[in-house]
């Protein structure tokens, strides 16, 4: 006999706690996030992506707030093509984030954030990464990924 109350169906969301058992952010032992400012030259952005394999850079202002990211496969094909050369600003190819308002608030990602709350926060944003941060948003950390929890999930088992 099947018991309706605990089996699940097609319209029931997976148990997400059950998923992560517990961990956090840090648990995904991410490395080191690498920012520029954004006045820095594509030349540094486009060097500092490859050596780190990273596709995503954060972005900050004078005053070392993440103000947005340079998506880096974008910056490759515009300095390919020539929109792009390699003294310009990356100021010139940022995606800024969306200022923080109650229509689009800024949801805090730092190494204790459950990840259960980082799959959650990829779903409702509609991204694939995420900046976490210290709690006073301060400083970023490192850049975590949906792929991140996906590797997470089968080295755990």
């Amino acid at each position: 006999m099947i018991d309706k109350e605990t089996t699940p169906t097609a319209n029931t969301k997976p148990d997400l706690t059950a998923k992560y058992r517990g961990a956090c952010v840090e648990d995904l032992q991410l490395p080191p996030a690498f920012c520029l400012s954004e006045d820095a030259p594509i030349s540094h952005a486009l060097e500092a992506a490859y050596e780190r394999e990273f596709d995503q850079l954060p972005i900050l202002n004078d005053r070392r707030r993440p103000i947005g990211y340079l998506y880096v496969p974008s910056l490759k094909q515009k300095f390919e093509t020539g929109t792009i050369r390699e003294d310009d600003p990356v100021s010139r190819c940022i995606t800024h984030f969306p200022l923080s308002s109650r229509s689009h608030p800024y949801t805090v990602i730092h190494p204790l954030t459950p990840l259960e709350e980082l799959e959650q926060f990829f779903i409702s944003a509609g991204t694939d990464f995420a900046l976490v941060t210290d709690v006073e948003r301060k400083w970023v950390l490192a850049v975590a990924t949906k792929d991140d929890l996906e590797t997470f999930v089968k080295r755990r088992g």
